[in-house]
C-alpha cells in the first residue's frame, strides 16, 4: 500500500503550512502537495472603514512585512484622496521601504534559509536552525542580527517604531527624519554591505560544492513579473509592471498597475486555501509566473546602483542561454543582490538633502476618486492593494493580491519536482523531507499575508481510506 508522509508544520517560514507526499510500494512518488492551512478575512472586515485607516489596518496582516502593506496602502489612498505626495514624502517612504527590504531579506537568508547551507540539509534538526548558525559561526550570526537591526532602525527613524509604523497619510507622511539620525544610519551602512557580501561568498561556495543538487532542485520555466522603471531597471517602490516569458522575452511592459485585473486571473484548488494566480493571455497553468527576488531579477534589464549591478552581471553568468535563471535555489542569490541594492539606495537617499526637508505632506483637494490601486514590490514580490469607496470615503470593496499567493503555483511545482527527484526508495529520511521544506523556504513565503480572502472559496471535507480513495465528500460555500 502507498505510504503517506506529512511534513507539518513547514518550519522556518512565516505562517502555517504542511506538505504531503504519497509514495508507492515501488518507492516512486505518486503525489506531492503544498497545503496552506491558514484562513483569514482582512478583505471583508475592512469594508465599511474609512479609507484613511487602511495603512494602519492592513499592516496588521503581518509582523514581518508590515511596512510593505503600510506603503502599498498609502499609495492606494493617495489616489483615492487625489493627492500626490511631495518629493520629500516620496523619499521618506522609499527609504523606509529600503529598510523593510533589508531587514526582511537579511533575516531570511541568514537565519531561516542559512541553516540548510551552513549545517547541510541532512543535519540533525536539533541544530539545523538559528541556534546552530550561532554555534557554527557566531560572528556571522551577530552580523546578521545587526544587519536586520539596521533595517528596522531605518523604519523606526521615520515611522516611530520598528513594527507597524503609523506615519503614512493621504498625500504624504506625518513625520520625517532628522539629519543626525540619518548620518548615524549612513555611517553604519558599509559594515552591513560587507555582511551581505560575506553571505554571497558563503552561498556561492555552497553552490559550487553542490552544483549537481542546484541543477536538479526544482529547475523549471515560468513567466516572471515585477515593477520596472521606464528603461526596464529594477524598481522596488515605484514603476509599472513588466512580465517576461520563459525565454526572457518581454510579454507585457510598462503595464498600468491600476488595470492589473485585465491581465491577472486566479485559479482555485480544493486542497489549499491559497489561490493560483496566472497571466490570463497564457491561461492556467501555462501562464503561472514567479515574483520576488528571482522573478524581479529575471524581469529587470539592469540595477541602478553600482555594486548591485556588478553582482547582477555575475548573476547573469549563471543563467541559461536565454539569460534566464530557472533554478529555485537561486532565489537566495537574488535576495542578497537586492539587499545590496537596498543598502546602496538608502545610502544615496541619506546622503542627500531632500529627505530631511520639512515639506512632507501635500494638500488634499477634498474631492475623492472612487477607486485606487496601490502597488509595491514587497520582499516576497509584487503586492497589490485595491480599494473602492463610496461618496463618504467608506470602503465598499477591498482586494489584495499578495506576493506569496502569486508564487503559490511555483511553490507547488517546486515541491512536486523536489519530491520526484530526491524522494526515492522505500526508506524516506528526515533529510529527504527537509529538501521539500527547502523548496518552500527558497520562496520565503509569508502565509499570514497570502491567506486573506473570505467568502470566495468553498470548505471541502473528504473521508478517505489509507490508500487515498475518497469515500465521501461534502462541500459548503
Amino acid at each position: 500500500m502507498p505510504t503517506r508522509y506529512v511534513v507539518e508544520p513547514v518550519t522556518r517560514i512565516e505562517g502555517h503550512a504542511k506538505i504531503t507526499c504519497i509514495v508507492g510500494d515501488d518507492g516512486q512518488v505518486q503525489q506531492a502537495r503544498f497545503h496552506v492551512v491558514e484562513f483569514r478575512g482582512f478583505e471583508k472586515f475592512c469594508e465599511g472603514r474609512h479609507f484613511s485607516e487602511m495603512p494602519t489596518l492592513t499592516e496588521r496582516i503581518c509582523g514581518i512585512c508590515p511596512v510593505s502593506h503600510h506603503l502599498a496602502s498609502a499609495k492606494a489612498i493617495d489616489i483615492l484622496a487625489d493627492s500626490k505626495p511631495t518629493s520629500t514624502a516620496y523619499l521618506l517612504r522609499e527609504l523606509m521601504h529600503m529598510g523593510q527590504m533589508t531587514q526582511s531579506h537579511g533575516m531570511h537568508f541568514f537565519h531561516l534559509a542559512g541553516p540548510d547551507l551552513i549545517m547541510g540539509p541532512d543535519a540533525d534538526p536539533a541544530i539545523r536552525n538559528v541556534v546552530g548558525v550561532i554555534q557554527a559561526n557566531p560572528e556571522l550570526a551577530v552580523r546578521a542580527v545587526q544587519l536586520r537591526k539596521w533595517g528596522q532602525e531605518i523604519i523606526a527613524a521615520i515611522g516611530g517604531r520598528k513594527v507597524h509604523p503609523n506615519v503614512a497619510v493621504p498625500g504624504g507622511m506625518a513625520a520625517g527624519i532628522s539629519r543626525d539620525v540619518g548620518n548615524a544610519l549612513l555611517a553604519e551602512a558599509p559594515r552591513h554591505l560587507e555582511t551581505v557580501l560575506i553571505g554571497i561568498d558563503l552561498l556561492l561556495a555552497w553552490v559550487k560544492n553542490n552544483l549537481d543538487v542546484v541543477k536538479r532542485f526544482a529547475v523549471f520555466p515560468s513567466y516572471y513579473g515585477g515593477l520596472v522603471d521606464p528603461h526596464g531597471a529594477l524598481e522596488l517602490y515605484d514603476g509599472n509592471w513588466r512580465l517576461t516569458d520563459p525565454r526572457g522575452r518581454v510579454a507585457v511592459d510598462q503595464y498600468d498597475v491600476q488595470r492589473y485585473l485585465d491581465i491577472v486571473g486566479e485559479h482555485v484548488e480544493s486542497w489549499t486555501t491559497l489561490k493560483f494566480p496566472y497571466y490570463l493571455e497564457a491561461g492556467y497553468p501555462d501562464g503561472c509566473y514567479r515574483v520576488g527576488p528571482l522573478g524581479r531579477l529575471n524581469n529587470s534589464s539592469y540595477l541602478k546602483t553600482p555594486r548591485a549591478q556588478e553582482e547582477f552581471e555575475k548573476w547573469k553568468s549563471f543563467c541559461n542561454a536565454d539569460g534566464v535563471q530557472e533554478a529555485t535555489l537561486f532565489y537566495h542569490y537574488a535576495r542578497l543582490i537586492e539587499t545590496i541594492f537596498c543598502i546602496e539606495r538608502a545610502q544615496l537617499i541619506l546622503s542627500g538633502d531632500e529627505v530631511y526637508g520639512s515639506d512632507i505632506m501635500a494638500a488634499t483637494p477634498g474631492r475623492l476618486k472612487p477607486r485606487g490601486v496601490g502597488v509595491i514590490e514587497a520582499p516576497r514580490g509584487t503586492l497589490w492593494h485595491d480599494y473602492t469607496i463610496d461618496e463618504n470615503g467608506a470602503l465598499t470593496n477591498v482586494n489584495l493580491i499578495v506576493s506569496t499567493g502569486q508564487n503559490n503555483p511555483a511553490m507547488c511545482k517546486s515541491v512536486e519536482m523536489v519530491a520526484n527527484t530526491f524522494l526515492s526508495g522505500n526508506t524516506i529520511t528526515e533529510g529527504m523531507l527537509n529538501r521539500l521544506e527547502m523548496a518552500i523556504r527558497a520562496h520565503d513565503p509569508c502565509l499570514s499575508c497570502s491567506t486573506h480572502a473570505i467568502g470566495q472559496m468553498p470548505m471541502v471535507v473528504e473521508v478517505v481510506t489509507e490508500d487515498g480513495t475518497v469515500l465521501d465528500r461534502a462541500v459548503r460555500g
